[in-house]
């Protein structure tokens, strides 16, 4: 009999979870597979990124919880099988941390976060079996954000010696990947367009690299920074009787720019 409390932990939600599968549970819950609540876990997981954006502990918290349940939930999902249960994670985990953090359990020496890191991806490697340093970066999962996986697999690179000298490279590259774009926009081959825009896009992850910004960070920015402006733009139009539709081109770009005075970001 399941029984009510003023304070739950760890060990109740997984026995909520075993009651929701259960045979007398949930009807959805119970049919849920890994595959089925696959995305729930990215989107949870943005969710926690956008918690702590926001500074907002409270919603960190609630947000962490729908993040940690996601855990159990894949968890008991295994249990049932008698494959694994959150022990079995949470073990996993532990033992990670003790072998990836010899200087803490172990008689490793270090000076500072920097040779803390190089261990860590030394370590990595050598449990993941990576022999060769492309293994390196093709073992950067396939299902990340395409900016934040362009700057993990180019630090990947870079920790093996692959890199650019300074950011003046990088930012030279960058030019010379708009002008092959260029060339591939005069040509109109959609193929090439493609794949020189692509190019752009990856050469500006090593730039975000180089300059110790998160490239997925810049773009949120930018696209909420465009959103306000463009709502600004429409206020002023609506101000003046208009609608874009009414606006020639030549206006909207007016508009646009006594909106970026106007705004403040």
């Amino acid at each position: 009999m399941f029984q009510f409390k003023e304070k739950y932990t760890v060990d109740d939600l997984r026995l909520i979870m075993k009651e929701l599968r259960s045979e007398h549970g949930c009807p959805w819950d119970r049919e849920q597979d890994h595959k089925s609540i696959r995305m729930d876990v990215l989107e949870e997981a943005y969710e926690v990124a956008e918690a702590i954006d926001s500074d907002n502990t409270d919603l960190l918290k609630e947000e962490l919880g729908d993040l940690m349940l996601q855990v159990v939930f894949h968890s008991e999902i295994e249990a049932e099988k008698g494959v694994f249960d959150l022990d079995d994670v949470a073990d996993g985990i532990c033992k990670k941390l003790i072998y990836r953090h010899p200087h803490v359990f172990g008689d490793i020496h270090v000076e500072n976060s920097a040779e803390v890191l190089r261990n860590w991806d030394s370590l990595k490697s050598k449990s993941k079996n990576e022999e060769k340093a492309s293994d390196r970066l093709r073992s950067v999962p396939k299902l990340l954000p395409a900016l934040m996986r362009g700057e993990k697999v180019g630090k990947r690179a870079a920790n093996v010696g692959f890199d650019f000298e300074n950011v003046n490279e990088v930012i030279d590259r960058l030019k010379s990947e708009i002008s092959e774009l260029e060339a591939a926009i005069s040509e109109h081959s959609d193929i090439k367009i493609e794949e020189e825009l692509g190019d752009i896009l990856f050469s500006c992850t090593n730039l975000s690299r180089f300059l110790k910004k998160d490239s997925e960070k810049a773009l949120t920015f930018a696209i909420n920074k465009f959103i306000i402006r463009f709502s600004s733009v429409e206020a002023l139009l609506e101000a003046d009787g208009k609608s874009f539709s009414d606006a020639t081109q030549d206006e909207l770009n007016d508009y646009w720019e006594k909106a970026k005075k106007d705004t403040v970001i």
